[in-house]
């Protein structure tokens, strides 16, 4: 497995056009396949490299039969016109956070459970293992195809302008900026915070006039938006886990020959793999970068944390929305919440 680091990333896109160039026949066939997949990341990110190399290993191992054209950076709308794409058949495939699938698939969201897991060990076992099938199942039903492995989004982290946020005592009355997800505003409700649903254009600003003063976000968020600028210090939380479902329309899916979905799935599957091994890496040379513009970063006590949200009802609440099945299959992942 391939792992990137920040200079490598920029080296592949530079690349990836030569490379077409010479894998390219001297006569051009149309492909008895295309396909278009969209996202809303910008071409730098792991997610567009590693789709990158297996749209290219695609077309070589299909010799020629099936070609994927992407379309990065919101090209083709905001996450629910592409949702809506996908399912129409408009687009081919697109990866949205399960965040933004659980608007139509509620159960999507149970893996961004406050506290619920504590290293990528765990995630992976949840998500490559039993609740993973549990949720493309209810994918399936809205004649979607869901893709064994998750692409990961990264864990989320904390950051204020104020003191640093080491146990769930820290979060009394804090204003915090959380994203418009009835999950996030019921997690920081139950420690007693004050959560603010902003849209991300506005965070910067609201931390710096002081209309919230923390948020949260995956690292490599934070540096991109320079939030850093704006806040002291990190609480290294990872009190929520998200990742993206690589989802296709399943029409199309279904048309697809049986050997070309092997091909198909294969590719898209270990380009998964390889991702989930970049974002770890980029995380760690994020951190890096961060703490040399001046963010400071402390570890925080978790077990305090999942205390107040077990004692303020939280876990049991959402284990009554998702349901029995898909709670147990989460526990067995991770240990007892509720």
């Amino acid at each position: 497995m391939t792992s990137l680091t920040r200079r490598t990333l920029v080296g592949a896109i530079a690349a990836a056009p030569a490379v077409s160039i010479v894998a390219s026949p001297r006569v051009a066939r149309a492909a008895e396949f295309e396909l278009k997949y969209g996202n809303n990341l910008p071409l730098s990110h792991p997610l567009n490299i590693r789709a990158e190399q297996a749209a290219e290993r695609i077309k070589s191992r299909s010799g020629g039969r099936v070609e994927i054209k992407i379309f990065p950076n919101n090209q083709l709308g905001g996450d629910t016109d592409m949702l809506s794409q996908v399912r129409s058949g408009g687009i081919t495939f697109f990866t949205p956070s399960a965040l933004v699938i659980a608007t139509l698939v509620p159960v999507a969201a149970i893996n961004a459970v406050g506290f619920a897991f504590t290293d990528y060990n765990q995630v992976w076992k949840a998500m490559d293992g039993g609740l993973g099938s549990h949720v493309r199942e209810a994918i399936a039903k809205l004649n979607l195809f869901a893709f064994e492995k998750m692409w990961d989004n990264g864990f989320r982290q904390m950051t204020t302008s104020g003191r640093p946020i080491q146990t769930a005592k820290d979060m009394d009355g804090l204003k915090i900026r959380v994203p418009v997800s009835p999950l996030s505003i019921s997690m920081f409700k139950a420690l007693s915070a004050a959560p603010a649903s902003l849209q991300f254009s506005e965070v910067y600003s609201a931390l710096q006039t002081r209309v919230v003063d923390a948020q949260e976000n995956p690292l490599p968020i934070i540096q991109v938006a320079k939030l850093y600028e704006v806040q002291k210090s990190c609480a290294i939380s990872n009190h929520i886990w998200d990742g993206f479902w690589f989802i296709a329309n399943g029409r199309a899916w279904r048309g697809l020959p049986a050997d070309l979905q092997k091909v198909v799935g294969d590719a898209i599957n270990d380009a998964g793999m390889a991702q989930r091994a970049d974002i770890k890496g980029l995380n760690e040379t994020v951190q890096a970068d961060l703490t040399s513009k001046g963010l400071t970063f402390n570890a925080t006590d978790s077990d305090s944390f999942r205390a107040k949200l077990r004692d303020g009802g939280f876990y049991g609440e959402w284990k009554s929305r998702f349901g029995d099945e898909a709670w147990g299959l989460l526990e067995g992942a991770v240990g007892k919440l509720a």
